[in-house]
């Protein structure tokens, strides 16, 4: 793979999405996000709403996570639709990589890439009351919704990443560079993550 790719994991809160797609604008290529829904949507023929459910979220044991028309139909019947979205991300991830230089966001990219020499795993994270604020800020949320939103999201991540890898989220050792995103300025980010990108 002569790509030069970058993901990003992320704490809910962490600013990881706005950072993406800052460098990418600095660096004049492509981030993918909930863009890689849409490319599901299309090849699935499942509607990008349904994906929206189970984006980044593990299988539950007790019940399927979606309509349970889409879910029934004949060739969804026997696999959860998070199982069926996480191995079209995959191919999708595996293809783009091949193509063109791109940032991944999530849906373990930094795993499903971790063989690519040319690939660079980022981890960005703030402490807990940090990601709370920015969600307040970001959202109408009142503190005590936004640490409700902020545990119920990366728990979801961790669970996800860590059912789907078998390895986990928060080990910064898996990771290229981490960074806490409350301690460096976005300029400062946006500096060494495009230094990490030229020199690869």
């Amino acid at each position: 793979m002569n790509s030069r790719i970058i993901t990003i994991n992320r704490m809910y809160g962490s600013c990881g999405r706005q950072i993406a797609k800052s460098l990418g604008e600095l660096l004049g290529i492509h981030y993918y996000d909930n863009e890689l829904l849409k490319i599901a949507e299309e090849r699935e023929g499942i509607p990008y709403e349904e994906l929206i459910k189970v984006d980044e979220k593990r299988a539950s044991s007790w019940r399927y996570p979606v309509e349970d028309e889409i879910q029934m139909e004949k060739k969804f019947r026997f696999e959860p639709l998070n199982d069926v979205l996480f191995k079209t991300q995959r191919e999708i991830i595996l293809e783009l990589a091949k193509k063109e230089d791109c940032i991944f966001v999530g849906r373990c990219a930094n795993f499903i890439l971790r063989e690519e020499q040319n690939c660079k795993s980022v981890f960005l994270y703030a402490p807990f009351e940090k990601r709370v604020e920015e969600i307040m800020n970001r959202t109408s949320a009142d503190e005590k919704m936004a640490k409700m939103m902020v545990k119920r999201m990366d728990k979801q991540r961790k669970y996800y990443y860590n059912y789907f890898t078998d390895e986990q989220w928060n080990d910064m050792e898996q990771y290229d560079v981490c960074i806490d995103t409350s301690r460096v300025s976005r300029k400062q980010i946006l500096l060494m993550l495009s230094t990490l990108y030229e020199n690869m």
